[in-house]
């Protein structure tokens, strides 16, 4: 039994409360004292082994300053020879358990991520402050209890989240199914049973991805209109909860939701596209989810308070360096470049950054890109009144997609997807839209395939990225997302996007529109200004 759960059992609240949440009190001074503080002790330990070693190349940095003009700026390529080997040996301090995370498709399937002891200690009582941040409406307000139920719809082991249940006590929440049992069904198999149980005994809180969240909504719906509780309704203690939602949903004159069957204490939910799906999942749980952000690399960034505005970071799990987004985008475009780095004391409110960050407690990463862009949104929380910078997660920055949190597909893999269709074409684009829902928008010239429509591109295109990429096929398959879409491009409109560039004198080297995550105005170009063009010059010959 942990310290925290003792404190609990024993109702020592505000020394709960300060354990796991004390740190939204911090002063930003108190917050960067604590960042150099730690930032000494991981140098220490990263200078004693092999891999710190690599990583500084002979430098020997002896504060902040110094290690934030003598380390080089990282990616997983720099760290991949030995994680992907789970190289205990040259790693500061023995791990605890190894991580991994959807690596670069194409590349590596995974990436492995070591966690030490010393980081899952940190990281226990963030979880409860997480509980207690989604079901409180003010400080020192804890409203679980011993034995509340919780739905696992995270990961199995050894994905972060669900190294992030294991954390979670046993003896003080009752997981729906029990961990042990979830970590070795699939998905739909841990859902069922996660509903059959809380139908029976009741659910308290819901812990999920957040595309998740959303398709065990849909689920439902679609389980409502097709009868498909009937089965459930066997279970006698479910009848009296199942018949009070139903009248519920009734009344509302709409499909069962899961806000029909049970008032939820607190509803967490996480992933790239969270943003994206939260009115829904309020609608769908009747609860305002609380997010946080983080990555398995990092394990636990920011994270909303009870107010569910933006994210206070956190200042015991990693250094946080930020890039001012000009110079993300220069180092993208020149990748010998080094960008000048902030720190939290010293971003603007409104700017966008891209996340560095140096683990500590003997994590393996020093000044590592993330790729992730944020926004500091303000400098404090004033509703709540936290005097540390907050931040919402915009996007991610580097040559991949992310799609609900799933997959993150590379420009090497769409590539060898497009190929694969055997569709003749003149080029491609792709990036990832935000509409009612993620989307994966693919932007091809054609060039004699007869009457192939845009439906029929994106089919065949989408079945070979299921194919070649297994997390991709996963999306579908968990949670009934289809994210590709399609858009023909008029005959000539690259070689017209080539013209344009030639014309306006830009480098060789950006004559051609990046195949991943073009501008607005590329795509403006490709689909309007080209498609007008070959309009008007198909005029021309008409008369």
């Amino acid at each position: 039994m942990t310290e925290i759960v003792q404190l609990i059992r024993q109702g020592r609240v505000e020394e709960v409360w300060q354990r796991c949440c004390g740190f939204i009190d911090l002063s930003i001074e108190d917050f960067m004292m604590i960042q150099r503080r730690l930032l000494a002790e991981q140098l220490e330990l990263m200078k004693g082994c092999k891999l710190g070693r690599s990583i500084m190349g002979g430098a020997n940095p002896c504060s902040v300053e110094e290690f934030r003009k003598q380390i080089p700026l990282t990616t997983y390529a720099d760290y991949a020879p030995y994680l992907l080997a789970q190289r205990a040996d040259v790693l500061p301090r023995k791990p605890a358990l190894w991580q991994h995370t959807s690596g670069k498709s194409g590349d590596y399937p995974f990436r492995e991520v070591p966690v030490m002891a010393e980081q899952l200690r940190e990281i226990e009582p963030l979880l409860f402050a997480l509980l207690f941040f989604s079901s409180c409406k003010q400080r020192n307000d804890i409203v679980l209890n011993r034995h509340d139920k919780v739905l696992y719809g995270m990961a199995p082991p050894p994905y972060a989240t669900g190294t992030m249940a294991r954390l979670l006590p046993q003896e003080l929440f009752d997981f729906l199914p029990p961990s042990k049992e979830a970590e070795g069904m699939s998905f739909e198999e841990r859902m069922q049973m996660g509903f059959e149980m809380a139908l029976s005994e009741g659910l308290d809180v819901c812990f999920a991805l957040s595309s998740v969240a959303v398709a065990i909504g849909d689920r439902f719906q679609q389980k409502s209109d097709n009868t498909g509780f009937k089965a459930l309704l066997k279970r006698p203690k479910a009848l009296p909860r199942m018949a009070s939602g139903l009248i519920k949903s009734k009344l509302a004159h709409r499909s069962l939701l899961p806000r029909d069957l049970w008032p939820l204490k607190g509803l967490i939910t996480f992933g790239i596209d969270s943003s994206i799906y939260k009115e829904r999942i309020k609608e769908i749980w009747g609860r305002e989810p609380l997010e946080f952000h983080g990555c398995t690399e990092a394990i636990l960034i920011a994270m909303q308070t009870w107010d569910h505005r933006g994210m206070t970071f956190i200042p015991h799990l990693n250094f946080l360096e930020f890039i001012p987004e000009k110079e993300s985008i220069k180092s993208r475009e020149d990748p010998l470049y080094q960008p000048a780095t902030l720190m939290l004391d010293e971003v603007k409110p409104g700017n966008n950054y891209e996340l560095v960050i140096t683990s500590f407690h003997g994590g393996p990463f020093m000044r590592y890109k993330l790729g992730h862009l944020v926004r500091i949104t303000s400098l404090r929380n004033d509703q709540v009144n936290i005097d540390i910078p907050q931040m919402e997660f915009l996007t991610r920055v580097d040559d991949q997609i992310d799609i609900a949190g799933f997959t993150r597909l590379s420009e090497k893999i769409i590539w060898r997807a497009i190929e694969n269709t055997g569709l003749a074409y003149e080029d491609w684009t792709v990036r990832k839209e935000v509409k009612s829902k993620p989307v994966l928008h693919l932007y091809i010239e054609l060039k004699g395939n007869g009457h192939v429509t845009a439906e029929q591109v994106a089919a065949s295109v989408h079945e070979e990225l299921k194919r070649i990429d297994t997390p991709y096929a996963e999306l579908e398959s968990f949670t009934g997302l289809r994210p590709l879409e399609t858009t023909l491009l008029t005959e000539d409109a690259f070689r017209l996007y080539k013209l344009k560039q030639q014309r306006s004198g830009a480098d060789f080297t950006q004559l051609k529109p990046p195949h991943i995550n073009p501008s607005d105005d590329v795509v403006d170009f490709l689909v309007n200004t080209a498609g007008k063009v070959a309009a008007d010059e198909q005029q021309k010959v008409l008369v």
